[in-house]
């Protein structure tokens, strides 16, 4: 008598799709963290409703406080956050001194206006400041500044060395020069750090003008030596040793791939515009089809092998296929319901949740379920050199000298 068939259950099913503690080997795919992240900021250009926009911004907050590690790199969400409101308070200050193309019937207060000359018609210093321009300056300045968190939750969540591993070799040259771009500034972030807890430790005021400037020295002596580091183990690796090819294959990579960047902007910007969109995808899929040609093409000039590479597993393609979804699903709703997804400013009203693209949106938290769970400290070439150790550390004898 054969055995009857398995059938697994609800219980089985969560146990499987639970995430494992994240290993060197299991580690998520990088890019996978930034499709999910762009995908999420596709979804933010696509409306103003500043539920929605909160809403897009709690996800990522949730995923990023539940996925990432102690490495320098891993704190950057915090000052994306920084910058998003410092945007959204700049865009509230232009739109109370210059005024706001959103003409408006309920005066807030009214500045002195300043006149102008007549080459400057068009531009205003001061008058009447409406609540309907002051609206519709937070709708925009919200879109753009979690449009910054989402790029911020994919920097802190994917680690940049383990990208840059992950890129083309025709990109690993301009690759590099971004990864040590991303990566100065949370060094820079962590030395601040570790220097005044050593003034703190010897009784100092680490706060003022003149504790900044004492910090200063150590640590632009500290970012001299890590640049002298990088320059040396750089041309111990032959960056920039390249393979002979033909002429030929070398102006057929540069046409294909400039050819096909301009046709992904092309189709980029149809998608985004409201009346290009039915031109958008019949321009984007060939001009990236030729992009990926020229970036084919142009590996052949690198000689750059990988060690251990990452692997793009099962778990990857949920990450990214979340975000993929979350911004599917806004664009279509953006489509359909636009007044759902685009509150009125004229007249004033006041935003509705839409329930579907909220719905939608919510499926980003997948990443916090699936993604492999990562290890309490950060250790490893991967956080710069032992950075990734915590930021609460006690200092070594050399940076409390250094203070």
């Amino acid at each position: 008598m054969s055995p009857r068939p398995t059938v697994p259950t609800p219980s089985a099913l969560v146990t499987a799709l639970r995430a494992p503690r994240a290993t060197r080997a299991g580690a998520l795919h990088a890019g996978a963290w930034w499709l999910w992240a762009l995908g999420l900021a596709t979804a933010a250009s696509r409306t103003t409703n500043p539920l929605l926009l909160a809403l897009l911004v709690a996800v990522t907050g949730y995923v990023v406080a539940a996925r990432r590690t102690d490495a320098p790199w891993a704190r950057g969400y915090g000052v994306f956050l920084r910058i998003a409101l410092l945007v959204l308070a700049v865009r509230l200050v232009f739109a109370t001194l210059l005024g706001s193309p959103i003409p408006g019937t309920v005066v807030l207060f009214t500045l002195p206006e300043v006149p102008l000359p007549e080459w400057a018609q068009g531009v205003r210093l001061g008058g009447r400041v409406t609540a309907e321009g002051l609206t519709f300056a937070l709708y925009e300045g919200m879109k753009l500044a979690t449009m910054l968190v989402c790029v911020g939750a994919a920097n802190a969540l994917a680690s940049p060395v383990r990208l840059l591993k992950s890129l083309p070799a025709a990109l690993y040259e301009a690759g590099v020069a971004v990864v040590v771009a991303m990566t100065f500034a949370p060094h820079l972030v962590a030395d601040v750090r570790r220097l005044r807890a050593a003034r703190r430790l010897r009784g100092r005021d680490d706060r003022g003008i003149g504790a900044v400037l004492r910090i200063g020295l150590p640590v632009l002596e500290g970012a001299l030596e890590r640049s002298v580091a990088l320059a040396a183990s750089m041309d111990a690796r032959g960056y920039g040793r390249t393979a002979r090819v033909p002429p030929a294959v070398r102006r057929t990579t540069a046409a294909l791939t400039l050819g096909g960047l301009l046709g992904v902007c092309v189709g980029t910007y149809g998608l985004m515009a409201a009346q290009g969109a039915a031109l958008g995808l019949p321009v984007l899929l060939p001009g990236l089809a030729a992009a990926l040609g020229g970036l084919w093409l142009g590996g052949r000039r690198s000689v750059r092998t990988r060690y251990r590479p990452d692997r793009w597993g099962a778990r990857a393609w949920l990450v990214s296929a979340s975000g993929a979804v979350v911004a599917a699903a806004v664009i279509r709703a953006a489509s359909t319901a636009p007044e759902a997804l685009r509150p009125s400013v004229v007249p004033l009203t006041a935003p509705e949740l839409p329930l579907w693209p909220a719905a939608a949106v919510l499926l980003g938290l997948l990443p916090a379920l699936v993604a492999p769970v990562p290890a309490s400290s950060t250790a490893g070439p991967e956080a710069g050199g032992g950075a990734g150790r915590r930021s609460g550390r006690t200092p070594s004898a050399k940076e409390t000298s250094r203070a």
